[in-house]
């Protein structure tokens, strides 16, 4: 999708949007259980959002995926106009694509909301990996970026790992203010359940409010 894509989309309301990117590993590593269980607390998401009323009418998802190539499976859109989609595991990890696309998208929507007159919230980029970065991906160069627009309030950043996942990959990664998160075994239910919660309290906040998210520890643990 080009930048002025969105340009030609129409908004269904004018609520304040809120919108969270899932950026998510695909790779050969996640194939088997860790795929399943992705899937299956992708369901339950969508399930919690919808019985929101609130979060309902705010909450945008956007989902990319990165295995040896990255695709956008799910433009920015609210939860009840797609059904989430069952992802396949297999490839390499072309993680650092996988946020640039992330970053893109931020951008993109933003501007988009500006245009049509939509408040906002600033947006979610959450990354989920178990993997290694391929050789050539510049995670130097994207760890910058990262920590330039969250230092900017262009978006909040939360780096996820998973089972054999790259800690000082993700510590790289993060930006101060979140450091990256090891999920507990393949606890993803627990950890849908802890974003949807959050969700919940973003979308009645009013703009000045301080935001306390949800507990952790349900979940995961910060990667000491």
């Amino acid at each position: 999708m080009a930048a002025n894509d969105f340009l030609a989309e129409t908004p269904e309301n004018f609520e304040q949007k809120c919108l969270c990117i899932l950026v998510l590993d695909v790779s050969g590593s996640m194939i088997g259980n860790p795929i399943q269980q992705l899937n299956e607390g992708l369901q339950r998401f969508k399930q919690q959002v919808m019985n929101d009323e609130i979060a309902s009418q705010r909450l945008e998802i956007c989902i990319i995926t990165f295995s040896g190539r990255v695709a956008c499976i799910q433009e920015p859109s609210l939860i009840h106009n797609f059904e989430m989609p069952t992802l396949k595991a297999g490839g390499s990890t072309a993680l650092v694509d996988g946020l640039r696309r992330a970053i893109l998208k931020v951008t993109t929507r933003k501007n988009w909301y500006k245009q049509t007159g939509q408040p906002y919230y600033r947006p979610f980029v959450i990354m989920i990996t178990d993997g290694e970065p391929d050789a050539d991906q510049d995670v130097k160069g994207v760890s910058q970026d990262i920590d330039i627009r969250v230092d900017n309030k262009e978006f909040l950043f939360f780096p996820i790992g998973v089972q054999d996942a790259n800690m000082d990959v993700l510590r790289q990664l993060s930006h101060r203010s979140t450091p990256p998160m090891m999920l507990r075994g393949l606890n993803f239910n627990e950890f849908f359940q802890w974003l949807s919660n959050s969700v919940s309290v973003i979308t009645k906040s009013k703009e000045g409010d301080k935001v306390n998210l949800p507990d952790t520890s349900g979940w995961g643990q910060i990667a000491i």
